[in-house]
């Protein structure tokens, strides 16, 4: 025990040290840790490592998978839900056939179903490395968020195909059922992680502890990976839909405190596991070519692992600069369909809205539906003309192509009795190690040399200080002039007004720093009123994030300074 608890101590202190460096060098932490992990287990101080497969598998990934499934802003999400898709889905399954088919083409000892199995293995990327190496040089948002998005779901496509290819292989397989099993780990996951991320939500809702919110956070991963697989369904997806439905109605359901105590624990153990699984990964080098040694020749090994890699980056370069060039050609068409159809549609609305009025409040809530959807509509127009994935784009998704250690583990889940299965371990083993350290080590450089253009400081004050305005004229049309508001039926002190006008608003805009108090007769009354108008700033921050006129980051920057002035009128909320 004791042994156990130095040994991690040690792990932890290589993974703070080599954080350290990452961030003094700019070398991606990732390869830091997998290069100590090698020259580590090479010492004879260090036993033999192997983790068991599983562990990984349902213990470290739902949780790895959930918390960066909270962080991924819906809105976002869904404009490129094509793309993500196409990238997660459709390129996975051609890149695990490709890699099977060239495989048996060029190693016949092995079965096609196996070859199938181990392109499943190769196929799903790690965005850990890529975003982190993105985020520090300013990768565009779009492409962030393509990466992350398509790192989170991947994983389910090729686990399933994982899981149909071993069933080929024992002699059951059947297309349609290969179909409907596909099938039901989608749907299955949806409903399962639709339905953990509601009823925990409502469960959190109803309690005023945030140390019990915060431990029911940890057990939503869980929850929703168990069920899913005892059904048959894709575990990982249900996780990451609970994460995205959880991260997304959050705001409007949790106080900020609540929040803010998730996001840090969260942020914690994400660090800490994903940091653990990639110098895992460099210690359990030896044992696994020790398990091959007896099954084929190193030789072999890398002439498979040859074979493998080239076939998954000749898919990925195809498979993201499709889509790109394609958009390229049809996007100016399309975008002006949807605009003449957007403009036609409010037409129609303003000359509604002059020949009648709502004759109740349901068919004020339906017309004011309506208005945001349209508002929405030209909001991702303009997105999509503002934003497109370019050519240097697609070049940096296309590099962006590392295997990290979901492909290890999954590897490890072919059965102990097949044959080849040590080298093909080790084979994943190999294509993971060698994109990482050479896609992974060259990114930065390719980033750099691309030149992308950054959001300047101005850029983002004034996209900042618009949505506040909008913001700050939604809640005052919610809550009707300040000199007309009443507290407790009384009429607010002037000194109130004053307040609210010449402190609070600049304070929201980020203009004005320090805090004057008023005497002690209206303090009451102006954190009343100052709440009143954090909760309607909520409501329309809520709305314009539904719409999505700015980007991601101003919006996270408007809940911050909201976030900020919840806790400051009221510690306990």
């Amino acid at each position: 025990m004791h042994q156990l608890l130095l040994v991690g101590g040690l792990g932890l202190a290589v993974v703070i040290a080599a954080t350290v460096f990452s961030r003094r060098t700019g070398i991606a932490a990732p390869l830091l840790l997998v290069a100590l992990g090698i020259a580590a287990a090479s010492t004879p101080w260090v036993p033999d490592i192997e983790v068991e497969p599983e562990l990984v598998l349902t213990g470290v990934l739902p949780p790895l998978l959930y918390s960066s499934s909270l962080r991924l802003p819906v809105i976002d999400l869904r404009r490129n839900l094509g793309m993500i898709t196409w990238l997660s889905v459709v390129i996975v399954i051609v890149s695990a056939f490709a890699v099977g088919a060239a495989v048996h083409l060029c190693f016949p000892q092995i079965p096609f179903p196996l070859a199938v199995a181990l392109g499943a293995v190769v196929s799903p990327t790690d965005a850990v490395a890529a975003t982190s190496i993105g985020k520090r040089l300013g990768l565009p948002n779009r492409l962030m968020t393509v990466l992350e998005g398509e790192s989170l779901v991947n994983d389910a496509s090729a686990l399933v195909l994982l899981r149909v290819s071993l069933a080929a292989l024992a002699g059951s397989f059947s297309l349609g059922q290969a179909v409907l099993d596909f099938a039901v780990a989608v749907v299955g996951a949806v409903v399962v992680g639709l339905a953990v991320a509601w009823v925990t939500i409502l469960v959190r809702q109803r309690l005023a502890d945030p140390v019990l919110t915060t431990l029911i956070s940890f057990a939503v991963p869980f929850l929703a990976f168990a069920p899913a697989e005892a059904i048959g369904a894709s575990g990982v997806l249900a996780v990451v839909v609970a994460g995205i439905v959880t991260g997304h109605v959050g705001p409007r359901r949790f106080p900020a405190r609540d929040r803010q105590a998730q996001a840090i624990h969260w942020a914690t153990i994400s660090f800490a596991l994903e940091s653990g699984v990639f110098l895992l990964m460099g210690l359990e080098l030896p044992t696994l070519l020790e398990a091959a040694r007896d099954e084929s020749t190193l030789g072999s090994v890398l002439a498979i692992a040859a074979v493998a890699l080239l076939v998954t980056i000749v898919v990925r370069v195809i498979g993201v600069f499709a889509p790109v060039l394609v958009e390229r050609r049809v996007q100016p068409e399309r975008t002006e369909r949807v605009r003449a159809r957007l403009a036609e549609l409010e037409n129609r609305l303003d000359a509604y809205q002059e020949a009648y009025e709502p004759q109740s409040d349901e068919a004020e809530r339906r017309l004011t539906h309506f208005e945001r959807r349209l508002a929405r509509g030209t909001a991702d127009v303009e997105f999509q003309e503002s934003h497109p994935i370019t050519r240097r784009g697609g070049v940096v998704l296309a590099w962006s192509g590392m295997r990290g250690v979901v492909t290890l583990a999954a590897a490890q889940t072919i059965p102990i009795d097949t044959e080849h299965r040590a080298t093909l371990v080790l084979v994943a083993f190999v294509v993971a190690l060698v994109t990482l350290v050479g896609f992974g080590g060259s990114l930065p450089w390719l980033i750099r040399r691309l030149d992308f253009p950054e959001v300047t400081p101005d850029q983002r004050r004034d996209e900042f200080t618009a949505l506040m305005r909008t913001m700050l004229t939604d809640a005052s049309a919610q809550l009707g002039p300040l000199d007309k508001m009443t507290v407790d039926g009384q009429p607010i002190d002037s000194q109130v007004v004053q307040r609210v006008n010449e402190q609070f608003v600049p304070v929201l805009l980020g203009r004005l720093r320090g805090d004057v108090q008023p005497r002690p007769g209206v303090r009451e009354q102006l954190v009343i009123i100052q709440r009143r108008y954090v909760d309607a700033l909520r409501e329309a921050l809520n709305d314009e994030r539904s719409i999505g006129a700015y980007r991601s980051e101003t919006y996270a920057a408007a809940q911050a300074i909201l976030d900020r002035e919840e806790q400051r009128l009221d510690p306990q909320r």
